[in-house]
């Protein structure tokens, strides 16, 4: 039902045709795309399951503030049952504008062939205005036939707005006056520094203010990880002494991040204890939604930082405060939180990773154990780029999406940090690396089990691993990658690490997949204690409070 568009893109020219194995995939391989260069990435589909394969990718880009198109292929227009109670007519028809508008900007049914230029136009329009996301257009085979006018018409078709609320330079004043009076104040930054290109203003910010700086999970790639500012990723797996300054801070400013529970944890009396939260987002339904009496701005981050670049610089020292989180930093660093472990340590293997992987532009991780251990102590360059599905939590993202990434820095290689489960969820995709011939470095946290939710079994289940241990297993994956024609090789020891990662950089153009085996018991810390403070994490043993 999309052959048409297909057929007639190919032989117009001028667009590289990227053909992925599963629509899943595609939609994912878009999304990267998107995220690198802050355009929508499109993905084209075929209706019913094909259709409806997209919707998970479409989830995740609603969700994560991504612009992108979709573009669905429906039965012929007389083909469809239109608003007659039989539940189809056309073979493979399916509503599928119906049933993704809760998770678009937009959704188009076109019935008209006149009409595309406009839906067209607005659906680029509608996925970048604001807080960026997807859009989806259904196009019936019969129209996608017909010849239409090259010059878009106006379109009455209606998308989603923002409108901006408050001064921005009131908003200005009383931060810099809280400051004056803060003795731990700190700046938390999610994927709005991103979605809004300003990751250049949010150092400078920073660095005028003498702020320490944490990072959500799609914001990793916002500050370098050598810069003095950055103190951390935070959250429920987040890094344990960014969480201690994110609980434990007087003045707090919010950029683009919509303090959600992962960010804040559940008990939000003691989250919003002693602190002044200053929240600055472009939509306005996340301000004052979780936490309530922030001092709130409705506006974009380039129009925030355009005003506020013009007031002076204070000069304020934080030096103290600082130092105490680099305590605690020092009293427990995330290579030490595994003790007594079996094998390679994933945090400390991630830093050497990290350390090899310089000619990388951009890291993606799938979603479990494999994504908190890369976010934990991966160590972030300028210049490159953290892809990883945040809320929708999508297992499978990691492969696709080093795809559209790879496509869309020309030619640098990426690296795709999976663990064992979610590789095999798009792993058909490994022929598409192939036969594009990109230089995506693979890397396989290997724990033989579905890790994240066998931990969770741990705790609350009395260790019944139904489904992540027993009934649950994998293939040889170095067998599968030499299969599909890519060179691999497997570690299991320390001592293979430094092998494994220079066979995987032999050749930076050349794909190769890194499968590294971990110990099935192999757990993801510090974590969240459900129901705690942000500052309360497990294991609580391995830090005497008392002693910082």
């Amino acid at each position: 039902m999309i052959t048409s568009i297909i057929d007639e893109m190919h032989r117009m020219g001028g667009i590289n045709i990227v053909s992925m194995h599963h629509e899943q995939g595609a939609g994912f391989a878009a999304d990267a795309y998107a995220r690198i260069n802050n355009q929508p990435g499109v993905a084209l589909a075929t209706s019913g399951p094909g259709a409806t394969n997209l919707i998970t990718a479409i989830g995740g880009c609603f969700f994560d503030s991504v612009p992108a198109i979709f573009i669905t292929g429906q039965v012929n227009l007389n083909e469809q049952k239109g608003d007659k109670p039989t539940r189809q007519i056309g073979f493979q028809e399916t509503d599928i504008v119906s049933v993704v508008r809760p998770i678009t900007k937009a959704a188009f049914a076109v019935t008209d062939a006149e009409d595309i230029p406009a839906i067209l136009e607005k659906a680029y329009t509608i996925s970048m205005e604001g807080r960026p996301g997807p859009v989806l257009i259904d196009i019936p085979m019969n129209i996608q036939n017909v010849d239409v006018q090259n010059t878009p018409p106006e379109s009455d078709a209606e998308g989603y707005s923002y409108a901006k609320t408050g001064s921005i330079s009131d908003f200005i004043t009383e931060f810099q006056s809280a400051l004056k009076s803060s003795k731990r104040p700190l700046c938390l930054v999610g994927r709005g520094v991103r979605a809004g290109a300003v990751t250049d203003k949010i150092i400078g910010f920073i660095e005028k203010y003498n702020l320490p700086l944490v990072t959500s999970l799609l914001a990793i790639d916002t500050i370098p990880y050598n810069h003095p500012n950055r103190v951390g990723f935070i959250g429920t797996y987040g890094n344990r002494w960014a969480n201690y300054a994110l609980g434990t801070c007087d003045v707090l400013i919010v950029l683009g991040s919509r303090l959600d529970l992962r960010q804040t944890g559940s008990d939000m009396d003691t989250f919003r204890l002693n602190k002044r939260i200053f929240h600055v987002d472009i939509d306005e339904s996340e301000l004052n939604n979780r936490v309530k009496d922030c001092i709130t701005l409705n506006v974009g981050l380039r129009d925030f930082f355009e005003q506020e670049i013009k007031t002076d610089n204070a000069g304020f020292v934080f030096e103290d405060w600082f130092k105490e989180i680099h305590c605690r930093y020092l009293k427990l660093p995330d290579t030490n939180e595994l003790k007594a472990i079996k094998g390679i340590n994933p945090n400390k293997f991630i830093h050497s990773l990290s350390e090899a992987s310089h000619q990388a532009k951009a890291f993606t991780t799938d979603v479990g154990n494999n994504q908190m251990w890369a976010a934990q102590s991966i160590e972030i360059l300028p210049e490159q780029h953290f892809l990883s599905s945040g809320g929708m939590g999508a297992m499978g993202y990691s492969l696709p999406a080093a795809i559209g990434a790879a496509f869309a820095i020309k030619g640098s290689p990426v690296v795709a940090i999976s663990g064992d489960g979610g590789f095999q969820i798009n792993i058909q995709e490994l022929q598409t690396i192939v036969r594009n011939k990109l230089p995506i470095k693979i890397v396989i946290l290997n724990n033989h089990c579905l890790g994240m939710i066998r931990q969770f079994q741990d705790t609350y289940f009395d260790k019944c691993y139904q489904s992540t241990v027993w009934g649950y297993d994998a293939p040889d994956f170095v067998k599968i990658a030499n299969a599909y024609g890519i060179e691999a090789c497997s570690i299991t020891e320390v001592s293979e690490i430094e092998t494994g990662l220079s066979l995987l950089w032999k050749d930076p153009q050349q794909p190769f997949l890194l499968n590294v085996n971990l110990d099935i018991h192999t757990n993801v810390y510090p974590k969240t204690i459900f129901g705690n403070p942000i500052t309360r994490m497990e294991p609580e043993d391995n830090l005497d409070l008392d002693e910082v």
